[in-house]
């Protein structure tokens, strides 16, 4: 990043790059973590009634699911902040037309050389 003369902060910066915030990034883990335990209530109560009802191996399948999410759910959660892009954040471009040049103009219409 590229730093100019007399300036104490580089150039500028899209925002759209920019990691979210902490408190955004823990309420979206505290969130996750509360739809995939309520998952797991739903496959516990579902193992229950295909239980009770005499449902035999159908019950493990919900059975499996309520055991195992929890993991996930910790994991998922306690996995920490999404990892950061490896190459930060890309300098502004913006993407001009070329130069305007009137009719009748002799010399042929290139855009100015890269600042």
């Amino acid at each position: 990043m590229k730093v100019k003369p007399g300036s104490r902060t580089p150039g500028a910066q899209l925002v759209t790059e920019a990691k979210p915030s902490r408190s955004q990034d823990i309420a979206y883990r505290e969130r996750r973590y509360l739809i995939t335990m309520g998952l797991r209530i739903l496959c516990f109560g579902l193992a229950l009634v295909l239980f009770t009802q005499g449902a035999g191996w159908l019950a493990a399948i919900p059975a499996v699911g309520a055991i195992v999410l929890p993991y996930f759910a910790v994991v998922f959660a306690n996995g920490g902040r999404e990892p950061a892009k490896t190459h930060g954040f890309r300098p502004y471009e913006p993407n001009l037309p070329a130069q305007y040049s009137p009719p009748g103009d002799d010399a042929p219409s290139q855009p100015p050389p890269p600042a």
